[in-house]
């Protein structure tokens, strides 16, 4: 095949608006993958995707042939006794639900093989979250993931070098020339690494909002329906739920502060924000009836919510945590594991209000000042900075009263947070609802 093909020409023929033949993209993957497409044929692959789009068929071959370009999880050799299932989220600020789904959808009788990333620019990352905690693994070897997923029914890990390597350089390029914003390319590269581990089915949380990469409802519509056809094309089944991303998730943001709020969360659910709790159980219910678990989202939603009251979910992630080498008692003693800043002082309104608004990007990229989270990949992670108790949109606040609590290393930290962040707070005389949280379920 190598020898029908030049990169150049095929690079040509996307430039000029033509349609790739399955055969044709095949080839552009084993040279991404194999390093025989160079840097620059790839930058001039990913612009030529960028400008001229790519048919629904093009998709799922990219797709399906990125997932191909290294391992491939199979689960029939585990005999295992239920569907397995996995959930992806686009990414947001303070979104931590994965942290607490995989254990609850694990706990109704599905197995989730949770391969998460890193943080990279304002949105967090499920993989440095789990990173708090001391000695969890986020890299075992295939056979013990597997191994872990039988026995507990969750583990949430990290993207090897094996799974769906075209995509780790392909990334890469995209990202340092200014073609990640494409629909194809990020369909691509979200399906290659989720289909790579083998999934029967999946359901997509697709932020949209301030804080959100598609801020516009119309680019998260898009990215939802593209993610869902291609996924189904492939043989995936995938539901997509596009969901509001104008406020901070839950009541924290950071690494350690958002894992100390799951286990929270586990451990006490009648107590947790009642955003993050219904979003949690929204998906966790889909992914439970798209798998065929349940029969309907409103069994299936039940199923989930005793899984979580009666404590066999916060089991499943304490036995995961043991499973990947962090503490046994993290449960009893998450203060004692996690770590903690110095300092954790109120960042206080200067002015009396109803909680209208929140910019919530420019609330992620404070973090990223922190290093709580990365400007570039290697970037290192301060676990243990952050905000907390964070007031949420209806939340009436007055004069001198705390808007959130920062946990800062230093005081010129703390004096940057508490000059910066209430100017991304709006408070306003007048009560307005928060926006719906779940705008729109779209599937193939």
């Amino acid at each position: 095949m190598s020898a029908v093909f030049l990169p150049q020409e095929l690079i040509r023929k996307k430039r000029d608006g033509l349609v790739l033949s399955d055969a044709e993209i095949t080839f552009l993957v084993q040279g991404i993958t194999s390093g025989q497409l160079s840097d620059a044929q790839l930058g001039a692959f990913a612009m030529a995707v960028f400008q001229r789009g790519m048919t629904m068929q093009e998709r799922i071959s990219l797709t399906q042939q990125m997932m191909r370009s290294g391992q491939v999880l199979s689960w029939q050799d585990m005999d295992l006794n239920g569907p397995v299932v996995d959930k992806h989220s686009t990414g947001g600020v303070g979104d931590k639900v994965s942290l607490m789904l995989g254990p609850i959808v694990a706990a109704c009788g599905a197995y989730v093989p949770m391969i998460s990333g890193r943080g990279l620019g304002h949105t967090g990352g499920t993989l440095d979250k789990f990173e708090s905690i001391p000695g969890y693994n986020a890299m075992p070897s295939q056979a013990d993931f597997k191994a872990l997923v039988k026995t507990t029914g969750c583990a949430i890990i990290g993207q090897t070098a094996q799974l769906a390597p075209a995509d780790q350089r392909f990334y890469a390029t995209r990202d340092v020339t200014a073609t990640v914003e494409s629909i194809d390319l990020i369909t691509a590269s979200i399906l290659s690494k989720k289909l790579a581990a083998g999934l029967g089915s999946l359901v997509m949380d697709v932020k949209t909002g301030n804080g959100a990469f598609a801020a516009a409802m119309p680019m998260a519509q898009e990215l939802a329906e593209s993610i869902s056809q291609v996924a189904t094309g492939a043989g995936v089944p995938t539901r997509c739920l596009v969901t509001d991303m104008n406020q901070v998730l839950g009541h924290s943001v950071g690494n350690a502060v958002e894992m100390m709020e799951c286990i929270e969360f586990l451990l006490n659910p009648s107590a947790a924000d009642s955003r993050l709790l219904d979003l949690t159980l929204d998906l966790a219910a889909h992914m439970l009836e798209l798998s065929q678990l349940e029969p309907n989202l409103a069994q299936a939603r039940r199923k989930a919510e005793l899984a979580l009251q009666q404590g066999y979910a916060a089991q499943v992630f304490a036995d995961m945590v043991v499973g990947l080498g962090g503490p046994s008692d993290l449960m009893k003693k998450p203060t004692y594991y996690l770590p903690q800043a110095e300092l954790i002082e109120p960042i206080l309104a200067t002015h009396s209000g109803y909680v209208s608004a929140m910019d919530v990007r420019s609330i992620g990229l404070t973090m990223v000042t922190l290093k709580a989270g990365r400007s570039v990949a290697s970037d290192k992670i301060d676990h243990a900075v952050g905000l907390t108790k964070m007031a949420q949109i209806g939340d009436y606040i007055e004069v001198g009263e705390p808007l959130f609590f920062a946990h800062a290393r230093t005081s010129d930290q703390l004096f940057m947070l508490q000059q910066q962040v209430p100017q991304m707070v709006q408070l306003d005389s007048q009560l307005k609802p928060a926006a719906e949280l779940v705008k729109q379920i779209i599937q193939a």
